[in-house]
């Protein structure tokens, strides 16, 4: 009768260690039922589920891989597994799966405590732990080797049972250890988002445009104080966009180009968008700003889609007022889906990214909706938030490692 046996390897890597063991039980003719290998620093951890199909054969395979084992200095372990058990594991590759990503300037011990006992309270198991940034010189001087931050990622499996409050409670813990937690279900629209929509001010640049326009007006605090209202969602968007607009009457034009001339644009930004577009995602700004300077990123960072307002000018004047349709909220996620739907592809393949209140309805229907940088109310309530890095940690969600991207980086030197 066949056996199912676990055989666990432990040493330091080597090349063709694997080769030599898999051609032991290939002379065999032995059955994979699994396999997983994993090395960190040269220290292999490497283990297979077999079928072993004779019990006359059992003695001599498991005595060849210990001969084998001793030979090359490896431990090994073999563990019987029964029918039962067998079947439990088949069952439970149904389970729904989700992917944990955190996200800081550096990853601690007590970082993965916190999280790790938060997922085993829902009852998820931890399948695998790896490091998406690049290792860490100890050499502090050198900072060119240092990464752009740190972001390690978890796979999990299990039922689900309350993930609105391990969301919540992964909130709480990013609020006490400056870290931030993601929480994705690892599906088929993961691996396949193709669009990313942006809000432009305080996401895409580091400034609210309005408020430099008001501050050549000569008005910036009563704007700023209304933006940040509008913001924190005290007071609808549409109205608080009049009432600032109207305070910038009498503008000359001039003084919208030297503005666009120095918007700051936000870190990491150029380079998710140049790798995002790399790999074949379209890219559209959603903006309660204008259109004047979301034309002059999109030429700049190299967007396909731009929808803002129009500002209203008469003999070179802005008139305080706006052509066509306010875009807020509910006008983002009308364009996002709209986008969607002319690219062929569903919202859950989207990734929405914005800080204000106004972003909150296409943070919520699209596939990966990132509160970045964002205020309170907004970071509540969105599923996902990037604090402590720039734009490119998004990177990160996606489950890209900092190797890979120095790859594709130096090739596309070399081209």
């Amino acid at each position: 009768m066949s056996e199912v046996v676990l055989i666990t390897i432990s040493g330091q890597d080597r090349v063709g260690l694997t080769s030599t063991l898999m051609g032991i039980l290939a002379s065999y003719d032995i059955d994979i039922l699994d396999i997983d290998q994993s090395v960190i620093h040269e220290s292999l951890t490497l283990g297979f589920l077999i079928e072993s199909p004779e019990e006359a054969q059992n003695c001599s395979v498991f005595k060849d891989i210990l001969f084998k084992a001793h030979e090359l200095n490896l431990n090994v372990r073999f563990t019987p597994v029964t029918r039962a058990e067998y079947d439990h594991w088949v069952r439970a590759q149904g389970q729904e799966k989700h992917i944990v990503t955190l996200l800081g300037n550096q990853i601690t011990a007590r970082h993965l405590s916190k999280v790790t006992e938060v997922v085993k309270e829902h009852g998820f198991n931890i399948e695998q732990i790896s490091r998406l940034s690049g290792r860490l010189s100890l050499d502090q001087q050198d900072q060119s080797s240092l990464p752009r931050g740190a972001s390690v990622q978890l796979s999990l499996t299990g039922d689900v049972q309350d993930i609105s409050t391990m969301h919540a409670t992964f909130l709480h813990i990013s609020q006490e250890l400056d870290l931030d937690i993601a929480v994705q279900e690892d599906n088929l629209y993961r691996r396949s988002r193709r669009l990313v929509c942006f809000d432009m001010d305080s996401t895409l640049i580091q400034v609210e445009v309005i408020d430099e326009l008001a501050k050549a007006a000569g008005v910036g605090e009563q704007v700023a104080t209304i933006t940040e209202q509008a913001m924190r969602g005290e007071i609808d968007f549409s109205e608080s966009f009049r009432q600032r607009l109207a305070l910038l009457k009498g503008l000359d034009e001039s003084v919208l180009n030297d503005i666009a001339e120095s918007l700051p644009v936000t870190e990491g930004a150029a380079r998710l968008i140049s790798h995002l577009r790399h790999f074949g995602y379209k890219v559209a700004i959603l903006s309660g700003g204008f259109t004047y300077f979301a034309n002059f990123l999109k030429e700049k960072l190299g967007v396909d889609y731009v929808y803002a307002n129009q500002l209203d000018f008469e003999n070179g004047k802005l008139t305080g007022k706006v052509k066509g349709d306010i875009i807020d909220g509910e006008m983002k996620a009308r364009l996002l889906m709209q986008i969607a739907q002319e690219e062929g592809i569903s919202t859950e393949q989207v990734i929405a990214v914005g800080d204000g209140a106004n972003d909150l309805p296409m943070l919520a229907i699209a596939g990966l909706g990132i509160a970045f940088h964002a205020k309170p109310l907004v970071k509540e309530q969105a599923k996902h938030a990037i604090t402590s890095l720039g734009l490119d940690a998004i990177l990160y969600l996606l489950g890209i490692r900092d190797r890979e991207l120095a790859e594709l980086e130096g090739s596309l030197k070399l081209n």
